[in-house]
């Protein structure tokens, strides 16, 4: 077996995490394997490349590059400086058309638009310039939601930690989901996030309540989605009034108790069609919908998508091993 070479472009002021953690990840798939990965740092100007925090790294000189099988290009607080370096997207350019795949992780995904790489694809990146990718790249298709992002040949990934999960899926496409498995056993990571879970779930896209009582309900409501999560009981919980709590809510998290209590249903029924084989009628009644038409009704209201089909393109590799949430309300323990 012939060793793939991962290469991995940094610049100055990169970030230290989109480096190290996939470049971590395939250096445990080759220990548990030897001879699977070969692996190179490489910048414009060889030598050390400090990070942003400082952390200096010792890069190999990216010219001349005869290709690879993988490039992963960093982000980082010094993309726009990289950006401002045409070298830096010609040699990103000249290196997709040399290798079998390209990646970016986080605002790297900036140097691949600016090559054109990204042209006429889906993409994401770090949820604070989606927008700005959106705008600067218009023939993109920014989706601002997953943490990473395969079209063909070419993949993006979200904010840092996300880039581990790219890598995971990259090894997983290349010798398996075992060989995956142990190494996201190695790492203690999760090992099956996939690339469609939401960069944020609803608790912090919310504002961050001042009041204790009202932080702790939203913890409640993402721990327990088929409680019973009316008004009433909600008001209850935190000792208010029905009136005050419509009232307090709101002000509170900048979201209305009924839209708020949706959209964690929801999250909550996306995590059991991505990890689970647990049919969307025995799904709605666990994440508190009732019948599968509100289910149904929601995930067209705030995703654009049917629950089954939201299913046949985010579900994990292997969510069919009987991974199961346990019994539903009324359903008897086997």
């Amino acid at each position: 077996m012939t060793a793939r070479e991962i290469v991995f472009l940094v610049f100055p002021d990169f970030q230290i995490l989109d480096l190290t953690g996939p470049l971590e990840v395939f250096s445990q798939a080759e220990r548990h394997a030897p001879g699977r990965y070969r692996l190179r740092t490489l910048a414009l100007e060889p030598g050390p490349v400090a990070a942003s925090n400082g952390l200096a790294v010792l890069a190999e000189a990216a010219t001349p590059f005869a290709g690879a099988d993988t490039v992963i290009v960093a982000g980082g607080h010094g993309v726009d400086a990289a950006l401002a370096r045409p070298e830096h997207a010609a040699w990103i350019s000249r290196a997709a058309g040399l290798s079998r795949r390209t990646a970016s992780v986080c605002s790297g995904a900036f140097l691949l638009a600016e090559s054109g790489l990204l042209d006429g694809r889906r993409a994401t990146t770090h949820w604070s310039r989606t927008g700005l990718l959106a705008s600067r790249y218009p023939n993109v298709s920014v989706e601002p939601d997953p943490i990473f992002v395969r079209d063909g040949a070419v993949s993006t990934s979200a904010g840092v930690t996300s880039g581990i999960d790219l890598a995971l899926a990259l090894v997983e496409e290349d010798h398996g989901a075992a060989a995956a498995r142990e190494v996201a056993r190695q790492l203690v990571v999760f090992v099956q996030r996939p690339g469609g879970q939401r960069q944020f779930s609803v608790q912090l896209r919310a504002q961050r309540p001042t009041r204790a009582p009202i932080r702790d309900l939203l913890a409640h409501i993402a721990e327990h989605p088929g409680a019973d999560l009316s008004v009433p009981a909600l008001a209850e919980r935190v000792r208010l009034s029905e009136r005050q709590f419509l009232r307090v809510f709101p002000a509170e998290t900048g979201h209305s108790p009924a839209g708020y209590v949706e959209a964690a249903r929801v999250e909550a029924a996306c995590r059991l069609l991505e990890t689970t084989d647990d049919g969307v009628d025995r799904i709605a009644r666990v994440c508190g919908f009732g019948t599968t038409r509100t289910l149904q009704r929601s995930f067209q209201r705030l995703l654009s998508v049917a629950p089954q089909e939201y299913r046949s393109r985010f579900a994990a590799t292997g969510a069919g091993s009987g991974v199961s949430m346990g019994p539903g309300p009324g359903e008897p323990m086997a």
